[in-house]
């Protein structure tokens, strides 16, 4: 490998780390961290909006209890001691990179691991977790892509069965993102015994007869927060809104197909598997859906 193919040196923007602010180039776990050696811990992702809003933060947090919950790791934090570690990570990022407050868009990435303790597969009791947060600077998509769509690409999905719990474990989700970026498109859209379940990072939703139609919410799909706020746009604004299984055909003869995500919002996709979508633009669920979307957006208290 080449000098100029080395990753760059990490940024040194702050981050929080067991309690300590500090540098991320600094910022340092032990070798026997259970998240480093299984991969048993859980993250979130929370979008933060111009002027510091949280968006649905309360839901996000919700997802991460329950994900302790599931990999029995005691939430090290109330909601409000989170905001308040989130708050101080997001101010001290936007000073770092020298942004205005007013209009910076942002994501906090959190992850708990279950903390040290020398290799063995059994859970340990009373270990204290590991506690990592960091922000990170966000560029919305850009007018072309709402305005075209992207192009995803469909494979079989072979990740474990537990994908409702949003582990750190994300090699099944690493391999099928490159599926899609190998051959260009935004994202691999993914089935199960010919029925669909989600993309590598992101949910899935077709649109057929004006209805809007996603999977249901079990132990095969990580649950979005895009879900319930799906949901209730699609009841503000008149539109059919289900949860059931969608064969791969369905799929295929959708109207329009949607990705939803903390980084996407809502997005179009245009072409699946070199075919065009409908008639290959975005459609008039994805237009009602992606400004309702925003207005949501909007809606959220400053910080």
């Amino acid at each position: 490998m080449t000098s100029s193919s080395q990753p760059s040196v990490l940024p040194d923007f702050p981050c929080y780390l067991n309690g300590a602010y500090t540098p991320l180039c600094d910022a340092k776990i032990s070798v026997m961290d259970r998240g480093f050696i299984f991969g048993d811990g859980i993250y979130e992702v929370v979008p933060v909006y111009a002027a510091g809003r949280l968006f649905r933060f309360d839901q996000h947090m919700a997802r991460l209890e329950r994900s302790l919950a599931e990999l029995r790791i005691a939430n090290p934090h109330t909601r409000e001691e989170w905001k308040a570690i989130i708050r101080k990570v997001l101010k001290a990022h936007t000073e770092h990179v020298g942004a205005d407050p007013a209009t910076h868009l942002q994501s906090v990435y959190i992850q708990i691991s279950r903390g040290v303790a020398l290799r063995d597969h059994p859970m340990p009791a009373g270990l204290t977790p590991t506690v990592f947060v960091m922000a990170t600077t966000v560029k919305p998509a850009s007018a072309e892509q709402r305005a075209a769509g992207v192009a995803a690409v469909t494979a079989d999905d072979f990740r474990w069965e537990k994908a409702h719990i949003k582990a750190t474990s994300l090699l099944g989700a690493v391999i099928a993102r490159q599926i899609s970026f190998d051959v260009g498109a935004a994202e691999t859209i993914m089935f199960r015994n010919g029925f669909l379940s989600e993309a590598s990072h992101s949910n899935v939703w077709i649109v057929k007869d004006g209805a809007v139609i996603g999977v249901p919410k079990d132990n095969l799909v990580l649950e979005g927060i895009r879900f319930g706020l799906i949901e209730e746009l699609c009841q503000a604004h008149g539109i059919p809104f289900s949860l059931r299984r969608i064969a791969s055909e369905e799929l295929r003869t959708a109207d329009e197909v949607l990705l939803s995500s903390a980084g996407k919002e809502v997005t179009a996709v245009t072409k699946l598997d070199g075919l065009a979508v409908g008639n290959g633009q975005p459609g008039p669920i994805y237009q009602s859906l992606y400004a309702a979307y925003q207005d949501a957006i909007e809606r959220t208290p400053t910080a």
